[in-house]
This record gives structure tokens, C-alpha cells and sequence, in this order.
């Protein structure tokens, strides 16, 4: 099934979600106009609709391989060439200051084209995704030296960036770091280790690959607190800055996965031949606190991956729907067979599917103007309160999106039947590769654990009471609104938001002293949390959607959007209130069970 981009609906968020217009009139961002956002949101469209959509099957079918004699990964067939389309296009640097060969445009606008090139062929995006993280680590942490020589030919993509942390020993828990470097003399470094799970590691489509690599140096503190960050190249660079000799770090096996299957995901060697020439990155010990600023980048595109599989997996449903004739209506049963979208449960699946889609893609919109205001207001107060802002809805789009799309890719193979559980159809393969969301970047554990401790208790609940004072706002402009898809959604908004403050209340209070109940909590939290600031982005598309449709603007398309948000209203907004007791009360039912017991 060939994907189309959701253009129009994009361009309805930038609009009325993110304001692109009040964006562009902010410092650095004057390019990025809603007429602007059209062109690029319509070229890139077409670029990964008739270049990028073609190959995902066919890389889900033949995937990377190694080729043990030389060490050469291989991408899948016709990933290469398309990668060169793709950087001489520019698109790597979309987002990139143009100091540094980039387009400089808003993240609100870049998150829309992340979206549809994840629609498109998620492995293919996974390899520009770790060269934006590469770039936002250096951008804040590197050197003039070190910003000079490598962010050109990263903003270009013409060399791909990749993210080292995982080793055998050390998931999650980064404090078990082996990975050794040494000084070398030169004030550069030698690293020695063996990291695992490195996506595109190796590959043949760019012509260097820039190594960010987490390790310790000889009598580092302990734990954490001594991890340095290194940049290792696959070519060394010479004095010039041209690529010079092979460095030693080296693909050594990649690894076989349910998904994501045309994604090289390598286990990679450094310093088995003398050491991996390495440069340190900022200070010494401080590398976490500079990985995670790749991760925080990575986590949000993340998030925007999940409603890109939610998307493609919703189009293939929608069309499998519209075309598979089987039984008759219910409510007009003397009619011969029609087609499956008028049998109310595939109706009740393919709306459950759109609501999730396009609320998450709205709470993505949203997030990503906040990280445009924070980045770039003239005033110091409110790129602080937009950062704070932003960095609070980063566990949200990461978690709850990615979950999402589990939900929507399990929906659309039980829209197809039978035929979803073949390869043949291709939603097997959203719904296999949707799986590796939820768990790399930090699982959906972890980014709970991030939003109740960090973000929620750390400031006393401060960021959620401001987006809850907001929500108000735009709840008594929506009590103005005339019909029943508002008033509906605007009474299930009101009860969501107080079944959310029942919640926020439970953690602020319990979590020094009951810390075991509210982290037992914390994943209905961000589910809860995550549901209401979606639903409330859908009230602001509802709101805008019927002005449209009062002054007789693209009727048709503003009358889905009110239909949906009503759907949202009466079919996820309805759960808030119940996954709000489970926090506030289930807690004792989960740790009462002894681990013995299991």
C-alpha cells in the first residue's frame, strides 16, 4: 500500500497548534512562514512517497548484511542511492543553523518531514535521526575546533553520526560503563570496549561515520558521575580535515530483530589493534549530562516515529477497509455484501486508530513550537518557561506515542483479519517494527520514572499547574462553541482534567514518602498525563475547525476534524478517570506482591 503524507493535516497543526505564523516572526525563524512550510512540507512529501515508501518492504524482505571477510555493511537495495538523493536535496540540515550549512527552519516544521520520512521507511530514517542527535551534542558541547571540522559535514549528511552508550553489561544502567579511554599523548585519546545495539554503526551510505562514544578515563570517579564523551570517526581526519587513515573501530556481528530489519544495528569493537583514535567532547566526567542532549533529541523523534507507524499502519487499514467486500450491513441487511468499513466495529477500530494518530501528531506539534519559542524568543523569561515546557512534554511525546503506536499497528492488522497475520499485506511490519519504540531511547519505564521525578515532583508540579491553567483557558473559550461534538468534548475535557489533578495531587504528596506507590504509578501517570494534554490539542483543533467551518472554508476536511476530536472525547478521554484511580489507589495491590511469588 503506498503512502501519502497527512500534508493537509500537518498544515493544519502548524497553523492553529503551533502558530506558525507568530513562529516566523521570531528572530532566525523568518523563513519559516506558513507558505514556506507548504513548499517543503509538499516536496519532501513527494520525495518520500515516490522514493523512500517503494524501498520499505523491500528492506524489511533483504536486509543489512555484513560481509565478514571485509567488514563492509551493505544496506538493503536502494538505500544508498536514495540516501544520496536525500542529502543533495538538503534535507539532513532542515532544521541545522545555517552557520553550519543548514536551512535553519523551525523544529515545528522539521517534526512534520521527521514524521513523514519515519512514515515513509522507518529503517532508512533511523540513520539521520542519530546524525540530528551527533549534531545537537556538538552544537552545545563541542569546541569551536571540534564544530568547525565536523558539523558541515554533518549538517550536510554528507558523514552520518551514530549514539554509544549500550555495552553487554550496561542497558539502562550507564553506571556499569567499561569502555576505557587513555590519553594518547597528543591531547587526544585511545578508547578500548565493546559497545552493542549501535544503529548504523557501519553502513555504506555515507562517507564517514562519526562515533559519539560514551567511556572512562583512568581513575574517573565512580558510577555516573565519571563518564567522559569522546567523538570517534571511522576515518581519522588529517591536518587539512580531509578523511585520512581507517580508525580502529570496527562492525563485528549485527544483530537479527524482530524489526526495523534493513536497520544495521551493530555490535561494534574499538581498540582491538592498538586503540580508536579518539577526541575528547567538551569537559572530563561530564559526558552523560552531554549524552543527554543526543537523547533528549532522539527521544522526541522518537515520539514522532510513533505516530508515523500509527499513521502508515492507519492508511493500509483505511484502504483495506474501503475495498474488502464481507457480509452485509447490519442496519441494511437486505443490501448484498459491502464493503467492511460499514460494519460498525471497523468503523469504531479505524476512528480509534485517527484519534490516537492525530492527537499524538498534535501533542508532537505542540512540543515542537514550544522548543521553537525556547530556542529563539527575544525574551529571556519566556525561553525559559517555553524550555521547561518543552523538556516536560519530551517523556510525554516519546511514551505515550510510541505506545500509541502498538495500539494503532495491532488495530490495523485486526482490520485485515487473516490477511494482517501475512507478510504478504505489509502491516505485519508496522506492527513488528512499532515494538523497538517503546524500548529504545529509554523505555516507556523509563520516561515515567523521567516525567514524575524530574519533571513533575522536581519543581512541585510548577510546568503540569501552568499547562493546566492553559487547558482552562482554552476550555472556557470551547464552552462558547456551539453543538454537540464541542459541548461533548468539552465536558470529557473538564472531567480528564480534574481526574489528572487528582492524580498530579497523589504523586506530589507520596512521593518522598511512598516512592514504591507512585513508581508503581508511573506508567498509567504518563499515560494519563500524556491523554489529557493530547485531548487538549484536540479542544484547540476542534475550536479552529469549526471557525472553518462557519466561514465555509475546506468544509469537508474541518467537519473530520471536529468528528474526531467528539471521538476522542467519548472513546480515550472517557478512560482518564479511571486510570486515575489506579494511581491513586493500585499502588498497594503491586508491591503487596512478593517477588518470590512470581
Amino acid at each position: 500500500m503506498n503512502y501519502v503524507a497527512p500534508v493537509k493535516d500537518m498544515m493544519f497543526n502548524l497553523k492553529h497548534i503551533a502558530h506558525i505564523e507568530s513562529l516566523c516572526e521570531l528572530p532566525d525563524l523568518s523563513d519559516s512562514s506558513a507558505d514556506t512550510a507548504q513548499a517543503v512540507l509538499d516536496e519532501f512529501a513527494r520525495f518520500n512517497q515516490e522514493v523512500l515508501s517503494e524501498l520499505n518492504w523491500t528492506g524489511d524482505q533483504t536486509p543489512s548484511s555484513l560481509d565478514p571477510a571485509t567488514g563492509v555493511v551493505h544496506t538493503s537495495p536502494g538505500f544508498k542511492e536514495a540516501y544520496g538523493q536525500y542529502i543533495e536535496a538538503g534535507w539532513q540540515g532542515l532544521e541545522h543553523p545555517q552557520c553550519f550549512g543548514g536551512q535553519g527552519f523551525a523544529k515545528s516544521i522539521s517534526a512534520a518531514c521527521t514524521e513523514m520520512l519515519n512514515s515513509a521507511n522507518l529503517s532508512f530514517a533511523l540513520c539521520p535521526l542519530l546524525t540530528d542527535g551527533a549534531i545537537e551534542a556538538l552544537r552545545v558541547a563541542g569546541s569551536p575546533s571540534l564544530q568547525a571540522r565536523f558539523l558541515p559535514h554533518l549538517v550536510s549528511g554528507k558523514w552520518s553520526g551514530t549514539m554509544n552508550l549500550t555495552e553487554p553489561q550496561a542497558g539502562s544502567d550507564l553506571s556499569l560503563i567499561q569502555t576505557r579511554a587513555q590519553e594518547a599523548g597528543d591531547g587526544n585519546y585511545l578508547l578500548f570496549g565493546t559497545k552493542i545495539f549501535i544503529t548504523y554503526g557501519e553502513h555504506d551510505m555515507s562517507e564517514n561515520i562519526v562515533h559519539m562514544v560514551l567511556a572512562r578515563v583512568k581513575d574517573a570517579p565512580a558510577g555516573v558521575k565519571g563518564i567522559s564523551l569522546f567523538l570517534v570517526p571511522k576515518f581519522k581526519l588529517t591536518d587539512s580535515g580531509e578523511l585520512g587513515d581507517r580508525n580502529d573501530v570496527h562492525c563485528v556481528q549485527l544483530e537479527h530483530k524482530l524489526g526495523i530489519k534493513a536497520s544495521p544495528t551493530a555490535v561494534m569493537k574499538f581498540g582491538e589493534h592498538g586503540g580508536a583514535h579518539g577526541l575528547l567532547v567538551g569537559e572530563l566526567n561530564r559526558g552523560l549530562e552531554y549524552m543527554f542532549i543526543m537523547m533528549n533529541a532522539a527521544r522526541f523523534a522518537v515520539g514522532v516515529q510513533g505516530v508515523a507507524i500509527g499513521e502508515r499502519a492507519y492508511q493500509a487499514a483505511r484502504a483495506y477497509a474501503l475495498e474488502r467486500i464481507q457480509s452485509r450491513a447490519v442496519d441494511q441487511p437486505s443490501q448484498g455484501p459491502v464493503a467492511i468499513v460499514h460494519h460498525p466495529d471497523v468503523k469504531r477500530m479505524l476512528m480509534t486508530m485517527r484519534a490516537h494518530v492525530q492527537s499524538a501528531r498534535a501533542l508532537c506539534c505542540a512540543a515542537a513550537s514550544a522548543y521553537d519559542c525556547a530556542h529563539h524568543h527575544p525574551d529571556a523569561s519566556v525561553r525559559l518557561q517555553e524550555q521547561r515546557i518543552y523538556e516536560f512534554m519530551v517523556p510525554l511525546v516519546k511514551g505515550y506515542s510510541t505506545e500509541m503506536s502498538q495500539w494503532v499497528s495491532s488495530l490495523a492488522v485486526q482490520v485485515h483479519g487473516g490477511m494482517g497475520f501475512m507478510e504478504e499485506t505489509g502491516v505485519a511490519q508496522y506492527y513488528r517494527d512499532a515494538k523497538i519504540l517503546t524500548i529504545y531511547e529509554g523505555t516507556t519505564a523509563i520516561q515515567a520514572n523521567d516525567l514524575v521525578g524530574r519533571k513533575t515532583f522536581k519543581d512541585r508540579g510548577e510546568v503540569a499547574k501552568l499547562l493546566l491553567v492553559q487547558m482552562q483557558e482554552t476550555l472556557a473559550v470551547m464552552s462558547s462553541i456551539q453543538g454537540p461534538q464541542a459541548q461533548s468534548l468539552h465536558k470529557r475535557l473538564t472531567q480528564a482534567r480534574e481526574a489528572y489533578e487528582q492524580a498530579l495531587a497523589f504523586v506530589l504528596d507520596n512521593f518522598q514518602s511512598h516512592p514504591a506507590l507512585v513508581f508503581a504509578a508511573g506508567v498509567p501517570f504518563l499515560l494519563l498525563t500524556a491523554q489529557v494534554m493530547a485531548g487538549w490539542q484536540m479542544a484547540k483543533s476542534l475550536i479552529a475547525a469549526q471557525q472553518a467551518i462557519d466561514s465555509g472554508q475546506d468544509v469537508e476536511f474541518h467537519q473530520s476534524k471536529v468528528e474526531t476530536a467528539h471521538f476522542y472525547a467519548e472513546h480515550i478521554l472517557t478512560q482518564s478517570p479511571g486510570l486515575a484511580q489506579s494511581i491513586v489507589f493500585g499502588g498497594d495491590s503491586v508491591n503487596a506482591f512478593r517477588a518470590e511469588s512470581f
